[in-house]
Order: C-alpha cells, then structure tokens, then sequence
C-alpha cells in the first residue's frame, strides 16, 4: 500500500486495510490447511523439523480443520463484500488466492510448491489490493513483487532443502528434493541475494529514464528509496552462511533457517515501506 501512496493512487485506505485483513486471513486459513494435511500423509512426525500442534496432540485433526474452514468462511464473506463494493474484477483475483490455498497440499506434494508460493504471497495480494485502492489493475507494482516474492519462497524452499529426507519417506516430491540438498542450497542463496539485486537495477533504471511516465515503461515505479532494503543485508548474509553451513555442521545447523527467512523477509518489508514513504515524503 505505501506503494501506492507514492504514486498517488491510494483512493480508498479503508478498503485497503480491509484488503490487508483479508489476506492475513486467506494465508492463516491456508498455512491451518497445509499442517492438516502434512500431519495425515505423514510429513510431520516426531522426528521432523514440523508444527508440532497436531503432532504433539495439541489438538485434534477435527479442530485444525475446522478452524481453516471457519477462516476460510469469513475470508470469503470479506472478499465478497469488496467485491461488490470494487468490482468483478477482484472476483478472479481472489478466486484465484482461495483455489490456490486450498489446492496448495497436493500441488506442494508434486514440487509446485514454490510456485503457488510466489502467487499467493506476492502476485495476486499485490494485483487486488491495487485494484481495491485504485479501480484498475496497476501492473506496475508488480516490479516489486519480485523482491518480495523471492524471499517468501526462500522461505518455504528452506525448509524443504532442510526436510529432504523425511519429505522423501512421505513419498512427496518437492523442488528442494528434485534437485539434491548442494543444489537445493544454491538455490536458496540465489533466492536471498535476487531480491537486492533487483531492487538495484531497477532502481537504476528508473533513475536513467526518469523523463519518461510511469505508464510508458512502468520502470520509475521502483524508487531510489526503495534501496532502504539494502539495510538488511547482513541478515540476509548471516541466512545465506547458516545454510551453506550444513555441509559442517548437519541439518541442525538449518533447523530453525525456515524461521530465519522469516524474520528476514519482516525486516526487509519494513525497510521497504520505509524506503517508498520517504519516497513520498521528501
């Protein structure tokens, strides 16, 4: 959204924040969906790197359910209610989010995982909550989803180059483990540094054609500000160490690397906001 203010577009706040709620709730409901399904194929165990809240016998596989489904419910109400109030538009949008988050057990199950990954928390949260604020599909925001998309995805990809093995016992297929843990952890690497380097040679180009409108290239929709990320390099390189550490130090050493992109990506979406408010600002 401060995207958007920078750029003059944010008609509608309200139905901004609405926007936000909703997608919180659409990616609680799914992440509530995935572990219930992770624990009955046998993904999570004992012995995994997992949600221990059904393994643990927190409770059972009928409250999980449940509550996915009950947010699920109220997501869907909320996104109805916009789309009356926006347009039909935002229907697609986010029939696309609710049909990914419920299709996303089997399809991480076949490697697609980091794709429905970069959807659902970057393409179409983006593409909607412009169209809430706007009217109209803004697909310059989109140079942004990139940086943002990467480290979300690195996310998931941790933890799948970590599970390798118990995935492999699951009988599951995911990216991480079609392409062997070395090859897996390069990735991971190259998901981390994506995202400043993009930043940087957008930045630049929008710099060097600065004369031109944002609707001719849609290149100055990425600000200088926006370098405010650059800030939040060493946890990405600490992340970055930590993963090529495995080779010394075992799969303990990444145990907990899944919530250290985490944090990363909370730091470097701060830093961004940041960087697109000063944008607006000064």
């Amino acid at each position: 959204m401060a995207w958007l203010w920078s750029q003059g577009l944010m008609d509608n706040w309200l139905l901004g924040l609405m926007a936000l709620t909703n997608i919180i709730l659409v990616h609680a409901a799914g992440n509530v969906w995935s572990d219930f399904f992770d624990f009955r194929r046998g993904v999570d165990a004992k012995d995994t790197f997992s949600v221990t809240t059904l393994v643990d016998g927190h409770f059972t596989q009928r409250e999980v359910l449940m509550l996915s489904l009950c947010l699920q419910t109220v997501a869907v109400i909320m996104g109805v209610t916009m789309v009356c109030l926006t347009g039909v538009t935002l229907l697609w949008i986010g029939l696309a989010g609710i049909i990914l988050s419920l299709c996303y057990p089997p399809l991480k199950y076949a490697a697609l995982g980091d794709v429905v990954i970069m959807a659902c928390y970057a393409l179409l949260p983006m593409l909607g909550v412009t169209f809430i604020c706007h009217g109209s599909i803004v697909s310059d925001v989109l140079w942004l989803a990139v940086p943002v998309g990467s480290i979300t995805v690195a996310i998931l990809h941790g933890n799948n180059t970590r599970d390798i093995e118990t995935d492999s016992r699951a009988h599951i297929r995911t990216f991480a483990l079609l392409t062997g843990r070395d090859m897996a952890a390069q990735v991971y690497v190259f998901e981390l540094l994506l995202p400043y380097l993009w930043l940087i040679g957008t930045a630049v180009v929008g710099v060097t054609t600065s004369a031109l409108t944002v609707s001719d290239t849609g290149l100055t929709a990425v600000s200088p500000w926006c370098l405010t990320t650059l800030l939040t390099i060493p946890v990405a390189w600490r992340n970055i160490t930590t993963m090529l550490s495995y080779r010394t130090s075992g799969l303990s050493a990444i145990a907990s690397l899944d919530e250290a992109t985490a944090k990363l990506q909370l730091a470097f979406s701060i830093t961004l906001i940041l960087g697109l408010v000063c944008a607006t600002l000064i």
